[in-house]
């Protein structure tokens, strides 16, 4: 069975910063492409970053490009998604999600798992 499971979620102020952790079971994570998408209210789901097996290549969305961060950890199942200088249009329900494509996806219809979703609150 196939899980994806995120933590690390909060409320924290503008400027600080947050560690995404997403824990991942039920499919060779080494072999997976995985990504962090995040979706507002009332807006739909969008990409954040993305980071591929295939070639280590990463990808961020050009609002957080050198402000996140996302790594992954294949012996522990795990990927992360540091965030920093945190910003009040930052906040959203966070998603972790994993394909099979070799390469950085950035469209959400190519995933093939996701998880339950970590809620981030930044306060101005």
């Amino acid at each position: 069975q196939v899980q994806l499971v995120e933590s690390g979620g909060g409320l924290v102020q503008a400027g600080g910063s947050l560690r995404l952790s997403c824990a991942a079971s039920g499919f060779t994570f080494s072999r997976m492409s995985l990504g962090w998408f995040r979706q507002a209210p009332g807006k739909e789901r969008e990409f954040v970053a993305a980071s591929s097996w295939g070639n280590d290549n990463t990808a961020y969305e050009d609002s957080v490009k050198g402000r996140f961060t996302i790594s992954r950890d294949n012996a522990k199942n795990t990927v992360y998604l540091q965030m920093n200088n945190l910003k009040p249009e930052d906040t959203a329900v966070y998603y972790c999600a994993a394909t099979t494509f070799s390469s950085v996806v950035r469209t959400r219809q190519n995933y093939n798992y996701w998880g339950q979703g970590t809620q981030v609150t930044v306060s101005s």
